[in-house]
């Protein structure tokens, strides 16, 4: 509730000038929607007048002229549409240009003290989130505009009829008004808690379908089930919380536009008896149910949907930059160093609950810029356990995890690492805007070296070009991984680990992309699933639950009963003809640590 009504405080503060400086535009505006008004006023009551002082007098030719009147107002109201429209770019087109204006500066000034984010933040701001609140401005305008001049209208034209009618109308609006009003703010904050627990769930449900296997293996059935039934009732309590605030607003709809006619129904004899006529009567039902009741219907439509959309963007405009951590003397912090490992654990412990058996257990690993480990063992070992507390998905049981460092911090995940799954994430898009997700502005020129690194011009000569478009159901498994691995070459992030992201792949497939992204300045860590992938590597990690060791694939085979029975597994699937075989020991970067990484669950790539 707070940071809402922090948000609606600094758009409120921004748009004060902004409107101030464009007082005569809002006068123009004004003066075109005073034919609404007049419209509306003479809606309710030609009417009246065409009762009482026409058919019900007798003179059916002044009731036919009044009903004339009411008739032709429609006319001007229409032709007013033009100027209205006029003057509303005077009023749209100005806010969109500023906006665009304070993202750009926004960028130039915030390149050097805030680089991670900042490019692809600004790039939504400028595109996307400019055009979302120009379009939502536009709307609140214009619906704000005509409930203004029709209410404005319609009271008046209450007055005119009987005063006493405004003693039986206004109440139930007014009343209505302000209880819509009221659920505004809370309904938003229901709404973002109902998103994020359906996000949760979601992620929670696809990461159990993928790590089933895992999760079986390592009897963690029991926990995965309470977590679903959490999260799940967390969803069902936002749901309901939800539905309750809807509930009031259906009511204040109601109060608004259901009640003001039938209260004047029900006060219509004591009305009639105290001087009311009957053309004044029906001319008052005609101002509620054909001017107030669409009005107000629409104005609170608007400000439910549009309004509340508009106000978060506005505010991403408003707030200011991110501010450094309390800890930092600088935004960023030092640049990583050359000796510093990229990722590092410091006696890590985990386990799935407290009388569970620790899958790590006091776990010292570190992994050194340009360094090329694999993580070998067999199903339900730990490998995703692992990965998860690097990359800064479960916090430690005990222990600490640095990238760089520092403590993993969740704003620095996306600047430090890149990590692919074995299920590759393809949109409906064009191969270009796929191949860009992560860094949308790469040059032809990276992604044809991209292309040609990890071998995916058949992929594009099949497609035709980078601009076609790519359906996910079109494409085999494979190749989907070949998108998702071009996607997470062009970020080209300190730390790229592939959690069996080549699964798919034939041998040499797999050999030419790890050899790839191998010859990056980056750190490479791979969740290996074929020998040769290990021996590729300049360490080898094997796991076996809260047992590990670490060395050479010669080393292993010297001093580890796991990873010669895991070779002993291989091998025989790994026996392509002689002349296609890899070496064993491929030419690799240097790099050494006295530890790991390991791979992440599932991501958005």
């Amino acid at each position: 509730m707070a940071r809402r009504d922090g948000a609606l405080t600094r758009v409120t503060r921004d748009a004060r000038p902004f409107l101030r400086a464009r007082t005569g535009t809002v006068l123009r505006l004004a003066g075109w929607s005073l034919l609404e008004f007049v419209q509306t006023f003479l809606g309710g009551f030609g009417v009246a007048r065409a009762l009482d002082h026409g058919f019900l007098a007798g003179r059916p030719l002044t009731g036919l002229l009044w009903l004339a009147v009411a008739a032709v107002a429609v006319l001007p109201a229409q032709l007013a549409t033009r100027g209205v429209f006029g003057r509303l770019a005077d009023l749209v087109e100005p806010l969109r240009d500023g906006l665009v204006r304070r993202a750009v500066s926004r960028a130039l000034s915030g390149a050097l003290a805030h680089p991670a984010g900042t490019t692809a933040r600004s790039l939504s701001q400028v595109t996307h989130q400019s055009e979302i609140a120009r379009d939502g401005w536009a709307g609140l305008v214009l619906t704000l505009r005509s409930f203004v001049f029709t209410v404005a209208g319609a009271v008046a034209g209450l007055l005119a009829l009987e005063p006493r009618l405004l003693v039986v109308v206004l109440p139930p609006l007014v009343l209505g008004a302000a209880v819509f009003l009221a659920t505004l703010l809370p309904m938003a904050a229901r709404q973002r808690d109902y998103l994020t627990a359906d996000e949760a769930y979601a992620a929670h449900a696809g990461k159990a379908a993928a790590d089933l296997r895992d999760i079986a293996a390592a009897g963690a059935a029991d926990r995965t089930v309470t977590e679903s039934r959490d999260l799940a009732e967390d969803q069902v309590r936002a749901a309901r919380s939800l539905a309750r605030w809807s509930g009031v607003r259906v009511v204040a709809l109601a109060v608004c536009g259901r009640f003001p006619p039938l209260l004047l129904l029900l006060g219509a004899p004591w009305l009639l008896r105290n001087g009311l006529t009957p053309g004044a009567l029906v001319g008052a039902l005609t101002y509620l149910t054909q001017a107030l009741a669409p009005a107000v219907q629409a104005l609170m439509t608007m400000l439910s949907t549009v309004g509340g959309r508009l106000l978060v963007v506005l505010d991403r405009f408003t707030d200011a930059p991110p501010p450094p951590a309390e800890d930092e003397s600088d935004s960023q912090g030092p640049p990583p160093r050359d000796h510093a490992p990229v990722a590092e654990l410091r006696a890590v412990t985990f386990a799935y609950g407290p009388a569970a058996h620790p899958v790590l257990d006091r776990l010292s690993l570190s992994v050194a810029p340009g360094e090329h480990l694999a993580v070998v063992g067999p199903s339900g070992s730990g490998k995703s356990t692992l990965a998860a507390v690097l990359a800064g998905v479960e916090a430690p049981t005990g222990g600490t995890v640095l990238w760089h460092g520092r403590p993993v911090r969740g704003a620095d995940a996306t600047s430090v690492r890149v990590l692919l799954p074995q299920h590759a994430y393809v949109f409906t898009g064009s191969l270009r805007d796929n191949l860009r997700y992560l860094r949308p502005d790469a040059s032809d020129r990276s992604i044809a070296a991209m292309i040609d690194a990890l071998g995916l011009g058949p992929l594009l000569s099949r497609l035709g070009s980078l601009d076609a478009a790519l359906e996910p159901d079109r494409l085999s498994q494979g190749e989907r991984q070949l998108v998702a691995l071009g996607r997470a070459y062009l970020a080209a992030r300190p730390l790229t680990i592939l959690d069996e992201a080549t699964s798919r792949l034939d041998p040499a497939a797999e050999t030419r992309a790890e050899r790839a992204f191998a010859a990056l300045p980056g750190a490479l860590v791979v969740v290996a699933h074929r020998l040769s992938s290990a021996r590729r590597a300049d360490r080898i990690l094997v796991m076996d639950g809260p047992r590990t060791r670490c060395g050479t694939s010669a080393e292993l085979l010297r001093t580890s009963a796991l990873y010669r029975d895991l070779a002993g597994l291989w091998e025989p699937d790994e026996e392509p003809r002689r002349e296609n075989r890899e070496p064993e020991q491929a030419p690799h970067k240097s790099g050494r640590g006295n530890g790991l990484i390991s791979t992440p669950p599932p991501s958005l790539f």
